[in-house]
């Protein structure tokens, strides 16, 4: 079988040329993001490992030859995933590659909002020294944490966040109210708004689109911050900049937005109770090499005919099942 890596940012693809080439694969790496992209430069290949290319239905019904696509990350939103099942394509990803980094980076900017460590360096580095600015600030283990999205990150998150000291709640759609998941306590998704001072999220943008809007930001505490270091457009952020410009709620940390790059000029960024850094939570050395190597593994087993590790959809019948 060939291997084509459809695009790829990194300094090199030396780990993944080692994994290929060990397994006597053919690949080779092209430039193609876009549809006509990948239909020009990728035709005959059977397994794609990709980043930021668009694996549409269009690209599906142009290359025939089309087996297998894995993905470089947890997302597969460039990937047309009712195609792929139409197509007979099985999807991949590597979702277990940065679960610390990423719940990491989020607790990073947790502790950052409710310390106000941001906000006070500002502040010292250029009106004076005065730590009254930050009053109030609430000790840890009198506050509650609610974790949107209870799988392998979330509690990760959970863990981390309970051996803080705070009280820590979830909200999963497949987690039954009452149960205990780790070391969050599932609850309805109203009461996670109402009773947490500080929000987390750690669930797909599939099924989630828009899900923190002015409704739901109206009932959370108007002392709360949400955090969100699990992917764009789960926060509608035309009403995330209206929170926060009227204090509905007191803060906002974003690793991720609906759409990326941001430009410095957006109205968002006007808002001294937001922090944002560009799409980073994934990332540590060390991960980045694990998800390179990881992906290639994917493909080698593919190719092998043995069993991937990480199917996103299972082709049964022509029918698509997540």
């Amino acid at each position: 079988m060939k291997v084509i890596i459809t695009d790829c940012d990194h300094e090199n693809i030396d780990i993944e040329t080692k994994v290929l080439s060990d397994a006597g694969i053919e690949f080779k790496l092209t430039c193609a993001r876009t549809e006509d992209e990948v239909i020009e430069q990728c035709a005959g290949a059977d397994i794609f490992i990709v980043q930021y290319a668009n694996i549409s239905e269009k690209v599906m019904k142009a290359l025939p030859e089309l087996k297998y696509v894995v993905r470089y990350g947890v997302g597969v939103d460039t990937v047309d995933l009712k195609a792929a099942a139409e197509y007979g394509i099985q999807v991949g990803n590597v979702p277990d590659y940065g679960m610390n980094e990423v719940a990491d980076h989020a607790l990073a900017l947790l502790l950052m909002m409710l310390r106000k460590t941001d906000q006070m360096n500002r502040f010292t580095k250029t009106t004076g020294w005065d730590y009254t600015q930050s009053i109030p600030i609430r000790r840890f283990s009198e506050q509650t944490v609610g974790v949107v999205g209870l799988g392998r990150i979330g509690r990760n998150f959970a863990e981390k966040a309970a051996a803080l000291g705070f009280r820590v709640i979830g909200y999963d759609p497949m987690v039954n109210q009452g149960e205990r998941i780790g070391n969050a306590e599932a609850v309805s998704f109203e009461e996670l708004l109402k009773q947490s001072d500080a929000v987390s999220l750690h669930c797909p943008a599939d099924g989630n689109q828009n899900l923190f809007d002015m409704e739901a930001f109206r009932v959370m505490k108007d002392s709360a911050v949400i955090v969100n270091a699990a992917r764009g457009g789960i926060i509608n952020e035309e009403d995330l900049d209206r929170a926060l410009k009227e204090k509905v709620i007191a803060g906002a940390a974003l690793d991720c937005m609906k759409s990326e790059p941001m430009m410095t000029d957006s109205s968002i960024f006007e808002n001294e109770n937001l922090i944002v850094t560009p799409h980073m939570a994934w990332y540590s050395e060390e991960a980045a090499m694990e998800l390179k190597r990881k992906a290639a593994e994917e493909a080698v087993r593919f190719a092998k005919g043995e069993a991937i590790h990480y199917p996103v959809n299972r082709i049964e019948g022509g029918r698509y099942h997540e």
